[in-house]
């Protein structure tokens, strides 16, 4: 039933029953076709950076779990809780320089903003692959290398929102969270079950992980660097986003103890879980304890009210950056960008 009326309200928009909406600037849409955790804000985050320079680009998003509804364009006095994690990460990220706003309504949101800021010429949006009201210069679709989009199934009996067919709506195809290494073989499996059409492009990518950064700069000294932990050490991973197993795995590479402490995806911290996690990190043993969060947690708990003072100190997060194999189908990041280049410059001429 679930299947039956996701491919019914895709036919009313290929037959144009539902209209959907284009502008005078290009709109690039990054999303996915499975739920949560395939990695799309560091995507984001890259085709911000890419094309940022040559561009007046802005950002626009549903602000998940966020406490406002309707149109907000964020500002320095903004909060997790006014506009949602991504994009209080994204607009402190870029300090100021990528126009930040969340709408339910992305057609009513892209209005405001070019009303607000007539000079912007480039939109990027945050998940909204299904959101088809609005019609895509560029469609990117994020796939999660060890959950293959082409192995899984429709909800609920799987992860997929809509039929695997609907990659074929995409321009680009990135599988993302990649080993570090691989065989040729592995390329040309994900290559022949995605099977895309000629006029679409595959890339490969992989997270690489920066050092650690304070949660509080202003309680930190020396920051340390995770290989100078030994064996003697401890560490509390605290996750709370779509897939932390990539995250976790990087932690446990090293030499030192990690203790695991996992919520649920854009989970909002009580006073009862931060009283767990000043728990924990009592309970641990160790020379040295720190507590390692995620890039996206860090938002929520830098602003949470409930956080100790004497934890501020020991508390880092571990920033995540995106890079393109390349051995992949694509060349590295230069052609990631040329290839959306490419696509613009294609179909803003249709």
């Amino acid at each position: 039933m679930y299947g039956a009326a996701v491919y019914v309200r895709n036919k009313m928009f290929d037959w144009s029953i539902l209209k959907q909406h284009t502008f005078g600037v290009p709109v690039i849409v990054v999303g996915n076709i499975a739920v949560g955790g395939t990695g799309k804000t560091p995507h984001v985050e890259f085709i911000l950076n890419a094309m940022c320079n040559s561009h007046h680009v802005a950002f626009l998003s549903r602000g998940y779990k966020r406490r406002t509804k309707g149109f907000v364009m964020a500002t320095s006095k903004s909060t997790p809780r006014d506009i949602g994690d991504e994009a209080y990460q994204i607009y402190h990220k870029f300090g100021g320089r990528v126009p930040v706003a969340v709408c339910e309504d992305r057609v009513n949101g892209i209005r405001e903003l070019l009303n607000i800021d007539p000079a912007i010429n480039m939109l990027v949006l945050d998940d909204a692959f299904q959101h088809r009201y609005v019609k895509p210069t560029v469609a990117v679709v994020v796939t999660e290398y060890n959950r293959p989009v082409f192995e899984d199934k429709l909800l609920p009996f799987g992860r997929l929102r809509e039929s695997v067919r609907a990659i074929n709506r995409s321009d680009i195809v990135v599988v993302s969270k990649c080993p570090t290494h691989m065989k040729p073989l592995d390329y040309r499996i994900f290559s022949n079950n995605i099977n895309l059409f000629p006029c679409q492009s595959l890339f490969f990518s992989r997270y690489t992980y920066r050092p650690l950064r304070p949660l509080f700069p202003d309680t930190v000294g020396r920051i340390p660097y995770l290989d100078w932990l030994g064996e003697d050490d401890t560490v509390l991973a605290v996750a709370g986003i779509g897939n932390p197993r990539p995250f976790v795995r990087y932690l446990k590479s090293f030499s030192f103890r990690v203790k695991v402490n996992v919520f649920a995806d854009h989970h909002n911290y009580t006073r009862k879980d931060i009283e767990l996690l000043r728990k924990r990190y009592n309970e641990m043993r160790g020379n040295n304890k720190i507590i390692v969060t995620t890039e996206k947690d860090a938002v929520r708990l830098s602003c949470n009210p409930y956080f100790p003072h004497e934890l501020k100190s020991v508390t880092f997060y571990l920033p995540i950056e995106v890079e393109f194999m390349p051995n992949g189908a694509g060349s590295g990041p230069d052609s990631f960008a040329d290839a959306i280049r490419q696509t613009i410059r294609r179909n803003m001429h249709v």
